[in-house]
């Protein structure tokens, strides 16, 4: 087994036995984030799949790093599971990391991870509420497969300015609110930089090595009238990874959404957005005497209008209509002295209708109707490709024509029955649809994944998914348990053909092959709500398949991101007022992959043969992490010691699982593991006032 070696920290791990000459990279604790709504919610809630997550609330949970992580904490629910060490992605319902749409104010966010998953994207300082819809969501919302994952920017407090900032070993932040006119107007302000190449300058081997990452959120609310609320939130991150002058990486996040709310009546609102946002990466590797460097970027420019209509105190109507302009360079590439790009433009546009209402007490129902529009615009070179991958015809239309426009309508529905006041049954179904599609050699997400868009050749991916559920509570709120089952059919899924990967071609189309998927599982959950104990335990199984012709012989082969069981275990312990303790132990099966069945020389050189895609497990995926948090609240400051310890028990959990030829074993190949974490310590301080 291998234990990777990251140049960018400057301090081991201190694992029993892990060598001195290896440094193992740091992680945050998988902060405890998702008990945020009442336990009694859980039952009520009408929309089967979803997870409300209010990030007020969730000051009294200890932290890693002085991080609240939403990202890492949703992992920890039924149905999503982590994508592993070094990577900031997440899957939910047999889906990867691609078929989540992530929503910050309403802004497309790509890769929410910061160095590689190391910490989220996502400043708990800045954060407000949050929802999570595991694939089945209302009419309002679209453009992921899996999940859609919507998180608001908090306002600004507009009465009392309030003040903070956090200390850790490897980064800190700082945060400031208040009114610009009091009553009237506010402004939030929240950065965050990690400073891991200041560790580096002191050493002589890796001085020259940049490894930073730095994010920050600004908001600004507006009471114009009685009627008119105006909000402008902005949002920049970026990393930067390189190694002397072998490689470099450039990766980041830009959003800006202005949104003007209107209220006509106490029954009835209006919401207007303005929304940019620009994902890009930048790539750099010399090696060999070979330059290489690949740049891409995904850029969305959005007009958003919905209103809300409360027809009765039983009856509320959402409506709207949405219009998008795309643009996504798949790669530009430079190799030595070869120079190629790939770029496309389209334009997408959606109307919905979806109604909440409550018909007595037997029955309530969220139902909705989504027309989604997606049209392929000309500027770029389109072409005509054959089974094989090789290019038949080039058509090369003028900039703004419309090349194809596809035209799905999309039908959700989630349907409450409830059982007394303390017990309810749930059914949802919804059709949703994806246009940025992600094209990934192995099941984790990377920063430089090449993206590709729906096009004369590529077809918008579809999934039709069915759930049914139960949700119980105890008289008294102690305790609330949940049960749901749910089955997945995917269309138009796209994967890499035999022998090929995200550089051999610069036509991406070429590279891929599409087909179908299917995810089917169970999902269980216990909360403990009241005491000094509380907590949670999830369970999910599940299954995750394609079938797709010209890969595994045109047969159903198991998906990368397939994890037949995925287990959490959550405690938080109230000791006393100023100290309070947690722990997280998680278990999941093994990644599915693809080894060697046979191998052969020709003039010297090992080939190996694949007679099945996926048809292997990498070993099990298990560790604990603990914390403890000590705060003290004085009349002008709080003050928080935040102590952690990420796998508290050393598992070597793999990263990547390579072959290499070994004439004594009797298949001639082994199997070597590479790993990231070992056991890592932290401790970080907070001070607000």
């Amino acid at each position: 087994m291998k234990r990777m070696f990251f140049l960018f920290l400057a301090f081991p791990s201190l694992c029993c036995n892990a060598q001195s000459e290896h440094v193992e990279m740091n992680d945050t604790l998988q902060e405890v984030t998702v008990t945020s709504r009442s336990a009694m919610k859980r039952v009520e809630e009408t929309q089967i799949g979803v997870e409300k997550i209010e990030m007020a609330t969730l000051a009294k949970v200890p932290a890693l790093f002085g991080e609240r992580d939403i990202i890492k904490g949703i992992q920890l629910l039924p149905g999503v599971k982590s994508e592993g060490d070094g990577a900031g992605g997440y899957q939910v319902r047999g889906g990867t990391a691609a078929q989540n749409l992530i929503l910050l104010d309403g802004a497309t966010i790509y890769n929410a991870g910061h160095l590689m998953g190391l910490f989220s994207t996502f400043n708990d300082d800045a954060m407000g509420n949050a929802s999570l819809y595991k694939g089945l969501v209302p009419a309002q919302l679209g453009g992921g497969t899996s999940s859609v994952l919507d998180i608001d920017t908090r306002p600004g407090d507009m009465q009392r300015y309030h003040y903070g900032g956090t200390i850790g070993l490897l980064s800190a932040k700082l945060q400031a609110e208040g009114p610009i006119k009091k009553g009237q107007s506010s402004f939030l302000f929240a950065g965050r930089r990690s400073y891991m190449d200041l560790f580096l300058l002191g050493t002589e081997d890796y001085k020259d090595n940049t490894l930073n990452y730095y994010d920050c959120n600004m908001r600004l609310n507006f009471r114009l009238t009685p009627k008119d609320f105006l909000a402008v939130s902005f949002f920049h991150g970026r990393d930067n990874m390189g190694i002397d002058e072998l490689m470099d990486m450039k990766w980041g996040n830009t959003a800006a959404t202005v949104n003007w709310l209107h209220t006509f009546g106490d029954h009835h609102y209006a919401n207007t957005n303005l929304i940019y946002s620009d994902f890009n990466d930048d790539v750099g590797i010399e090696i060999f005497n070979t330059r290489y460097r690949m740049k891409g970027y995904i850029r969305h420019l959005t007009l958003n209008h919905s209103q809300v209509l409360e027809v009765t105190e039983t009856n509320k109507l959402n409506y709207g209509l949405e219009s998008t302009y795309l643009q996504l360079k798949s790669a530009e590439w430079d190799i030595n002295l070869l120079h190629e790009k790939e770029s496309r433009k389209a334009w997408t546009s959606a109307l919905w209708l979806n109604d909440e209402w409550k018909i007595g007490r037997a029955l309530e129902l969220s139902a909705g109707m989504r027309l989604h529009l997606f049209s392929v615009l000309g500027g770029s070179p389109y072409y005509d490709i054959d089974f094989n991958g090789d290019i038949q015809s080039t058509i090369n239309p003028a900039s703004g024509s419309f090349i194809k426009t596809y035209a799905d309508l999309e039908p959700r529905v989630s349907v409450k029955v409830p059982l007394g006041r303390h017990n309810s049954l749930k059914f949802g179904y919804s059709r949703t649809s994806q246009d940025i599609h992600a094209i990934r050699a192995g099941s984790m997400s990377m920063p430089f994944d090449r993206y590709t868009m729906t096009s004369n050749i590529v077809k918008p991916e579809q999934a039709d998914q069915v759930a049914l559920g139960w949700a119980g509570i105890t008289a008294d709120g102690s305790y609330d348990f949940s049960v749901e089952t749910y089955y997945k059919d995917i269309r138009n899924v796209y994967d890499y053909r035999d022998g090929k990967s995200f550089y051999s071609e610069i036509e991406i189309e070429r590279l891929l092959l599409g087909g179908k998927g299917r995810a089917y599982g169970l999902e269980l959950c216990a909360h403990k709500n009241k005491g000094r104990l509380t907590g949670w335990v999830s369970y999910t199984l599940s299954w995750s398949e394609n079938k797709i012709d010209g890969i595994n012989g045109g047969r159903w082969y198991t998906a990368s991101n397939d994890r037949r069981h995925d287990i959490a275990i959550v405690g938080m312990y109230q000791l006393s007022r100023r100290w309070e303790f947690s722990g997280v132990w998680r278990y999941n099966t093994g990644q599915a992959l693809t080894a060697p069945s046979a191998k052969y020389e020709v003039d010297g050189t090992t080939y190996y043969y694949y007679a099945e895609r996926n048809g292997y497990r990498a070993p099990a995926y298990h560790r604990l992490d603990i914390s403890a948090t000590h705060t003290t609240v004085g009349k002008r400051f709080t003050r928080q010691w935040a102590f952690g310890v990420y796998n508290a028990y050393c598992r070597y959990n793999p990263y990547v699982i390579s072959f290499e030829n070994d004439d004594d074993a009797p298949s001639g190949t082994k199997a070597i593991q590479t790993s990231l974490f070992g056991i890592i310590p932290s401790v970080s301080f907070t001070l607000k006032w």
